[in-house]
């Protein structure tokens, strides 16, 4: 079994298998769950299966899921930390628009709070842009603005999301992270790098989208695998993941409790060497 937990403060100690929220908006991460009371047993399922760090943000539903959180988990359990983030609001069909400037930013950090019913949030990413734009545009004024909410004592930790290299070195000349939040799975697998910078620094790479991007040929290769080692093919590709490195984290997201069950027995899945080296082959 892979460690199931990393500490990344003295108050920050997370389980490696988070949960990822998103999918219990409704579709396209907007407006209200088809099923709202699923959503809370899933969310309530989650906490009793372990997990101690769940990831949300504001701009998914928007609203909807912070308050679907509250709803379920209030009063939070001592042990369970709230990972949420901003830098996007929603249009009123849904898309997503960048809202970066500081002064939104900071209102945004207010809207978490209110919303999930705290007085201080745990982890803020700063969410630099849709996964497909990523550049490496200065993220200084806005990752300023969030410091300077850490220094009021409404943040405890600070993170980036859908970043590159340079912005992470740019935010921790002005504050320490202790996450990075990307795009990272078996067949994609620019952030190489990135994934072992984080691991030097003992700062959590959360991979989002973990499960997508697999062509008919990349799939094959992992169910046969994932056949011989009487597990899913969901299962291995989390697993993978969680070996990739020592603060690796995953966030894979469901509105289901039998899939969250399901995902959450990737935390005990050990993958042989030869398994290893057959799926490293998939990339």
């Amino acid at each position: 079994m892979t460690n199931t937990t990393i500490t990344l403060a003295d108050d920050l100690t997370i389980t490696r298998m988070g949960y990822g929220a998103m999918q219990l908006a409704g579709p396209g991460v907007f407006g209200p769950p088809k099923d709202r009371d699923q959503a809370i047993a899933v969310l309530r399922e989650a906490v009793e299966l372990g997990i101690t760090h769940i990831d949300t943000s504001d701009f998914y539903g928007p609203t909807v899921v912070n308050e679907l959180i509250k709803e379920a988990l209030y009063p939070y359990p001592a042990d369970l930390h709230l990972v949420t983030k901003v830098g996007a609001r929603r249009g009123p069909e849904g898309s997503w628009d960048a809202a970066l400037e500081p002064d939104d930013l900071k209102a945004q950090v207010h809207e978490n709070l209110e919303h999930l019913g705290l007085d201080v949030l745990d982890v803020v990413n700063l969410r630099t842009a849709a996964r497909e734009q990523l550049d490496d545009t200065s993220i200084a004024r806005s990752f300023t603005a969030l410091a300077e909410l850490q220094q009021e004592g409404l943040i405890r930790h600070l993170g980036v999301s859908a970043v590159t290299m340079t912005q992470v070195r740019e935010a921790q000349a002005i504050a320490p992270i202790v996450s990075i939040q990307n795009e990272y799975n078996l067949t994609r697998r620019d952030d190489d790098a990135l994934v072992d910078y984080a691991a030097e620094h003992n700062i959590a790479f959360a991979s989002f989208f973990p499960l997508g991007g697999f062509s008919p040929l990349q799939s094959e290769t992992l169910s046969k695998v994932a056949a011989r080692l009487d597990a899913t093919p969901h299962q291995v590709a989390l697993a993978w993941l969680l070996q990739r490195s020592a603060t690796s984290v995953v966030i894979p997201g469901t509105s289901s409790v039998q899939h969250l069950r399901e995902n959450v027995a990737a935390r005990d899945l050990v993958l042989p060497a030869d398994a290893v080296a057959e799926l490293d082959g998939i990339g």
